[in-house]
C-alpha cells in the first residue's frame, strides 16, 4: 500500500513535515494523492493560527517528489537524482486558506514534460471536484 510510510521512505520529506497521507493513484505522467494534515493544528507551515493557500504549492511539490519516486522504483541511477522545486508559474488560488477546508484534499500532479535536467508538471489541489488551487512547476534534477 502507498501510505504516508512509504511516501516519508521514498521521498525527502520527513515527520510532521511529510504531508501527504496516500498515494490514491498513478501512472507514468500522473499521480493523485490525499492529504488530511492541513487540518492538523501542528502543521509546520502554519503561521499565525492558519495555512495560507499558497502552502498548496508545496503539497503539489510533495506529489511530483512521490511521482519521482514512483517512477524511480526499478531504475536505480533514477533514485539517486535528487529535485528541487525551481518554479511555480501561472498559479491560480480560488481559496485563502486550506485549514478551515473539511474534506481531505486531493493532490493531482501530471508531468507535461522531461529531459535529463527538469521535469515539468501542471498540478491541481482540490476539494472533491472544486479546484483549490492550480499551476505549473518545474523541478530541477541532480539538485542537492
Amino acid at each position: 500500500m502507498l501510505d504516508r510510510a512509504w511516501i516519508a521512505a521514498h521521498v525527502p520529506h520527513h515527520g510532521a513535515m511529510c504531508l501527504l497521507d496516500r498515494v490514491d493513484q498513478w501512472d507514468t505522467t500522473h499521480v493523485r494523492c490525499s492529504a488530511t494534515s492541513h487540518r492538523d493544528t501542528s502543521n509546520p507551515l502554519r503561521a499565525h493560527g492558519r495555512l495560507g493557500a499558497a502552502c498548496g504549492i508545496e503539497y503539489a511539490a510533495q506529489a511530483m517528489a512521490v511521482h519521482g519516486a514512483l517512477c524511480a522504483e526499478g531504475d536505480p541511477s533514477a533514485a539517486t537524482r535528487p529535485g528541487m522545486l525551481a518554479s511555480a508559474r501561472s498559479v491560480t488560488v480560488a481559496v485563502d486558506r486550506l485549514d478551515d477546508i473539511a474534506a481531505d484534499l486531493t493532490i493531482v500532479a501530471t508531468r507535461q514534460a522531461a529531459d535529463t535536467r527538469a521535469i515539468a508538471y501542471a498540478f491541481e489541489v482540490l476539494d472533491g471536484d472544486r479546484v483549490l488551487l492550480s499551476g505549473r512547476a518545474t523541478v530541477m534534477l541532480g539538485v542537492a
